[in-house]
């Protein structure tokens, strides 16, 4: 199995981060990529449309409030990859109340692709992810 993590520093509280990522619906709030999000199976599960029309199902496996994480599987990725398991969290950053770290970390197991380009492409999805948080944060 592969993994790859991520992460941004931002000029924002972990409060107002939080608010902002820790819906399990709101991708479409902060990743332009993501044009909306359906909760279903008492929103355990997401159906979310991207801006080319494509349809991802993910499914909620932790979440934790206090803690300011919380963890998915996409049983069938728009990537070459399987088994897909992903987490984000927001971080505080010691002594700066008004800064945070978001990680956001995936395994998965590369299908039909090497793994150094599977991992990658997922870092690449990860990254851009967190790049459209700082954007929306800082707009």
């Amino acid at each position: 199995m592969a993994s790859t993590t991520t992460s941004a520093d931002l000029a924002a509280s972990p409060d107002r981060v939080w608010a902002l990522i820790g819906g399990f619906d709101s991708l479409p709030d902060w990743l332009p990529a993501i044009t909306g999000s359906e909760l279903l199976e008492g929103g355990r599960v997401r159906r979310v449309t991207t801006k080319d029309g494509g349809v991802i199902v993910e499914r909620l496996q932790h979440f934790d409030e206090q803690a300011r994480t919380y963890s998915y599987s996409a049983p069938e990725p728009p990537l070459p990859v399987q088994d897909y398991r992903a987490t984000i969290a927001v971080h505080e950053v010691p002594g700066e109340p008004e800064r945070s770290q978001v990680e956001w970390s995936a395994s998965f197991t590369p299908a039909g692709v090497a793994e150094e380009e599977a991992i990658a492409i997922v870092n690449r999805v990860l990254s851009g992810g967190l790049d459209a948080l700082r954007r929306t944060l800082d707009a």
